[in-house]
Protein backbone atom coordinates (compact mmCIF):
# COMPACT_ATOMS: atom_id res chain seq x y z
CA UNK A 1 0.00 0.00 0.00
CA UNK A 2 1.25 3.43 -0.77
CA UNK A 3 1.80 5.78 1.95
CA UNK A 4 0.38 8.88 0.47
CA UNK A 5 -2.97 9.15 -0.68
CA UNK A 6 -4.54 10.07 -4.19
CA UNK A 7 -3.75 13.66 -2.98
CA UNK A 8 -0.48 13.24 -1.67
CA UNK A 9 -1.01 13.29 1.57
CA UNK A 10 0.68 11.07 4.22
CA UNK A 11 -1.43 9.55 6.96
CA UNK A 12 -1.24 12.70 9.64
CA UNK A 13 -2.01 15.26 5.83
CA UNK A 14 1.63 15.69 5.50
CA UNK A 15 3.17 15.95 2.13
CA UNK A 16 6.32 13.91 2.03
CA UNK A 17 8.70 16.97 2.00
CA UNK A 18 6.84 18.32 4.85
CA UNK A 19 8.05 18.52 8.57
CA UNK A 20 6.14 17.46 11.47
CA UNK A 21 4.79 20.35 13.59
CA UNK A 22 7.92 21.70 15.37
CA UNK A 23 8.50 23.38 18.43
CA UNK A 24 11.38 24.50 20.46
CA UNK A 25 10.54 25.82 24.46
CA UNK A 26 13.75 27.36 25.73
CA UNK A 27 14.82 26.93 29.51
CA UNK A 28 11.80 24.68 29.94
CA UNK A 29 13.47 23.78 33.11
CA UNK A 30 15.42 26.35 35.02
CA UNK A 31 18.13 24.72 37.12
CA UNK A 32 20.30 23.68 34.53
CA UNK A 33 22.90 25.71 32.66
CA UNK A 34 20.41 25.87 29.86
CA UNK A 35 17.25 23.64 28.22
CA UNK A 36 15.02 23.01 25.87
CA UNK A 37 11.92 21.07 25.18
CA UNK A 38 11.91 20.06 21.44
CA UNK A 39 8.76 18.73 19.87
CA UNK A 40 8.24 17.24 17.33
CA UNK A 41 4.55 15.87 16.59
CA UNK A 42 4.48 13.96 18.98
CA UNK A 43 7.24 13.13 20.20
CA UNK A 44 8.77 15.73 23.36
CA UNK A 45 12.22 15.22 24.54
CA UNK A 46 13.43 17.05 27.22
CA UNK A 47 17.56 18.58 27.09
CA UNK A 48 19.62 19.93 29.36
CA UNK A 49 22.87 21.12 29.35
CA UNK A 50 25.13 21.00 32.55
CA UNK A 51 28.44 22.79 32.51
CA UNK A 52 30.91 21.04 35.11
CA UNK A 53 34.56 21.97 35.75
CA UNK A 54 35.97 18.82 36.12
CA UNK A 55 37.06 17.18 33.26
CA UNK A 56 37.43 13.40 32.40
CA UNK A 57 40.69 12.42 33.59
CA UNK A 58 42.15 11.86 30.12
CA UNK A 59 42.23 15.34 29.64
CA UNK A 60 43.31 16.92 32.92
CA UNK A 61 46.24 19.40 32.86
CA UNK A 62 45.72 20.07 28.81
CA UNK A 63 43.58 22.66 29.21
CA UNK A 64 41.36 21.61 26.81
CA UNK A 65 37.59 20.47 27.40
CA UNK A 66 35.13 18.20 26.41
CA UNK A 67 31.28 17.61 25.76
CA UNK A 68 29.38 14.23 26.55
CA UNK A 69 25.14 13.13 26.21
CA UNK A 70 23.39 10.60 28.25
CA UNK A 71 19.88 9.67 26.43
CA UNK A 72 16.95 7.70 28.23
CA UNK A 73 13.38 7.36 27.23
CA UNK A 74 11.50 7.54 30.07
CA UNK A 75 8.51 5.27 31.93
CA UNK A 76 5.55 6.05 30.54
CA UNK A 77 7.64 8.06 27.24
CA UNK A 78 6.13 5.09 24.81
CA UNK A 79 2.67 2.77 25.25
CA UNK A 80 4.56 0.06 26.89
CA UNK A 81 6.38 0.87 30.12
CA UNK A 82 10.08 1.64 29.45
CA UNK A 83 12.72 0.30 32.34
CA UNK A 84 15.42 2.25 33.87
CA UNK A 85 18.01 0.91 32.21
CA UNK A 86 21.21 1.48 30.07
CA UNK A 87 21.07 -1.03 27.32
CA UNK A 88 23.12 -1.07 23.83
CA UNK A 89 20.54 1.19 21.85
CA UNK A 90 20.81 3.84 24.54
CA UNK A 91 24.86 4.01 24.45
CA UNK A 92 24.75 4.24 20.75
CA UNK A 93 21.93 7.02 21.43
CA UNK A 94 23.97 8.62 23.74
CA UNK A 95 27.20 8.55 21.34
CA UNK A 96 25.74 9.66 18.22
CA UNK A 97 24.33 12.71 20.30
CA UNK A 98 27.85 13.75 21.50
CA UNK A 99 29.65 13.20 18.19
CA UNK A 100 27.01 15.22 16.69
CA UNK A 101 27.59 18.21 18.92
CA UNK A 102 31.20 18.42 19.44
CA UNK A 103 31.51 18.63 16.38
CA UNK A 104 30.54 22.11 16.19
CA UNK A 105 31.91 23.18 19.57
CA UNK A 106 36.24 24.12 19.66
CA UNK A 107 36.26 22.05 22.35
CA UNK A 108 40.19 23.74 23.34
CA UNK A 109 38.57 27.62 23.55
CA UNK A 110 35.89 25.93 25.95
CA UNK A 111 38.34 25.52 28.33
CA UNK A 112 39.17 22.93 30.89
CA UNK A 113 35.39 22.00 31.93
CA UNK A 114 33.33 19.55 30.64
CA UNK A 115 29.27 20.12 29.08
CA UNK A 116 26.90 17.55 29.89
CA UNK A 117 24.16 17.12 27.71
CA UNK A 118 21.20 14.69 29.24
CA UNK A 119 17.91 14.12 26.71
CA UNK A 120 15.39 12.56 28.31
CA UNK A 121 12.16 11.52 26.14
CA UNK A 122 9.88 12.34 27.77
CA UNK A 123 6.84 10.87 24.81
CA UNK A 124 8.31 8.71 22.03
CA UNK A 125 6.30 8.78 18.73
CA UNK A 126 9.92 8.50 16.04
CA UNK A 127 12.35 10.46 15.76
CA UNK A 128 13.92 10.65 19.34
CA UNK A 129 17.53 10.22 18.77
CA UNK A 130 17.21 13.23 16.44
CA UNK A 131 14.91 15.36 18.15
CA UNK A 132 17.34 15.11 21.11
CA UNK A 133 19.85 16.09 18.79
CA UNK A 134 18.05 19.55 17.72
CA UNK A 135 17.25 20.13 21.66
CA UNK A 136 20.25 19.47 22.62
CA UNK A 137 21.99 22.01 20.73
CA UNK A 138 19.99 24.11 21.91
CA UNK A 139 20.49 23.63 25.40
CA UNK A 140 24.08 23.76 25.06
CA UNK A 141 23.75 26.97 23.65
CA UNK A 142 22.22 28.66 26.02
CA UNK A 143 24.80 27.05 28.46
CA UNK A 144 27.54 28.25 27.06
CA UNK A 145 26.17 31.43 26.44
CA UNK A 146 25.46 32.17 30.09
CA UNK A 147 29.33 31.07 30.74
CA UNK A 148 29.93 34.38 28.35
CA UNK A 149 27.67 36.50 30.03
CA UNK A 150 29.34 35.63 33.24
CA UNK A 151 32.54 36.05 31.84
CA UNK A 152 34.01 32.80 32.65
CA UNK A 153 34.75 32.63 28.97
CA UNK A 154 35.69 35.46 27.02
CA UNK A 155 33.66 34.14 23.81
CA UNK A 156 31.43 31.36 22.58
CA UNK A 157 33.19 28.68 21.50
CA UNK A 158 30.17 27.22 19.34
CA UNK A 159 31.18 27.39 15.63
CA UNK A 160 27.96 26.17 14.01
CA UNK A 161 24.65 24.81 14.49
CA UNK A 162 24.03 21.20 14.85
CA UNK A 163 20.15 19.42 13.53
CA UNK A 164 19.09 15.95 12.86
CA UNK A 165 16.49 14.49 11.43
CA UNK A 166 14.75 11.33 10.21
CA UNK A 167 13.97 10.34 6.82
CA UNK A 168 13.02 6.98 4.86
CA UNK A 169 11.56 4.65 2.08
CA UNK A 170 7.70 2.86 1.96
CA UNK A 171 7.06 1.25 -1.12
CA UNK A 172 9.73 3.64 -2.74
CA UNK A 173 8.27 6.90 -1.71
CA UNK A 174 10.73 9.09 0.26
CA UNK A 175 9.73 10.76 3.33
CA UNK A 176 10.65 13.61 5.31
CA UNK A 177 10.97 12.90 9.89
CA UNK A 178 8.75 9.34 10.17
CA UNK A 179 6.66 8.92 12.92
CA UNK A 180 6.52 5.97 14.36
CA UNK A 181 3.97 4.18 12.69
CA UNK A 182 5.93 5.12 9.36
CA UNK A 183 9.28 4.24 10.63
CA UNK A 184 8.06 1.06 11.77
CA UNK A 185 6.88 0.39 8.19
CA UNK A 186 9.97 1.56 5.95
CA UNK A 187 11.89 -0.73 3.56
CA UNK A 188 14.66 2.22 4.24
CA UNK A 189 15.22 4.25 7.24
CA UNK A 190 18.06 7.02 8.00
CA UNK A 191 19.33 9.11 10.52
CA UNK A 192 20.88 12.02 9.19
CA UNK A 193 22.69 14.92 11.10
CA UNK A 194 24.37 17.82 9.22
CA UNK A 195 25.67 21.76 10.74
CA UNK A 196 23.66 24.76 9.79
CA UNK A 197 26.47 25.79 7.12
CA UNK A 198 25.24 22.65 4.97
CA UNK A 199 28.39 19.79 6.31
CA UNK A 200 27.53 16.67 6.95
CA UNK A 201 27.86 15.17 10.45
CA UNK A 202 26.59 11.66 9.97
CA UNK A 203 24.30 9.34 8.07
CA UNK A 204 23.28 6.13 9.77
CA UNK A 205 21.19 4.56 6.85
CA UNK A 206 19.79 0.50 6.53
CA UNK A 207 17.61 -1.05 4.35
CA UNK A 208 15.12 -3.54 6.25
CA UNK A 209 14.90 -5.82 3.04
CA UNK A 210 15.67 -4.84 -0.49
CA UNK A 211 18.45 -2.65 -0.99
CA UNK A 212 18.20 0.82 -2.14
CA UNK A 213 20.16 2.40 -5.07
CA UNK A 214 22.44 5.42 -5.46
CA UNK A 215 19.56 7.64 -6.45
CA UNK A 216 17.26 7.27 -3.82
CA UNK A 217 20.06 7.59 -1.47
CA UNK A 218 20.51 11.11 -3.30
CA UNK A 219 16.84 11.56 -2.60
CA UNK A 220 17.13 10.86 0.68
CA UNK A 221 19.90 13.23 1.51
CA UNK A 222 18.26 15.79 -0.55
CA UNK A 223 15.07 15.53 1.61
CA UNK A 224 16.60 15.44 4.93
CA UNK A 225 18.57 18.44 4.07
CA UNK A 226 15.53 20.64 3.35
CA UNK A 227 14.36 19.61 6.55
CA UNK A 228 17.18 20.28 8.63
CA UNK A 229 17.63 23.62 7.00
CA UNK A 230 14.00 24.27 8.33
CA UNK A 231 14.97 23.19 11.93
CA UNK A 232 18.26 25.57 11.72
CA UNK A 233 15.88 28.16 10.72
CA UNK A 234 13.67 27.46 13.86
CA UNK A 235 16.87 27.43 15.75
CA UNK A 236 18.23 30.48 14.43
CA UNK A 237 14.65 32.00 15.19
CA UNK A 238 14.54 31.29 19.25
CA UNK A 239 18.43 31.70 19.24
CA UNK A 240 17.79 35.59 18.17
CA UNK A 241 17.78 36.72 21.60
CA UNK A 242 20.01 35.59 24.05
CA UNK A 243 18.71 33.68 26.86
CA UNK A 244 17.88 35.33 30.77
CA UNK A 245 21.00 36.22 32.47
CA UNK A 246 21.44 34.15 35.82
Amino acid sequence: MSPIDAAGRRGDGRRVDELRPLEFCRDYTTMAHGSALAVFGNTRVLCTASVDTDVPRWLRDRGSGWLTAEYSMLPGSSPERVNRRVGGRTKEIQRLIGRSLRTVVDLEALGPRQVIVDCDVLQADGGTRTAAICGGFLALHDAITRLVQTGEIVSSPIIDECAAVSVGLIDGVALLDLPYTEDAAADVDFNVVMTGSGGLVEVQGTAEGEPFDRLQLDELLDLATKGITEIVAAQRALLAEPPEAR
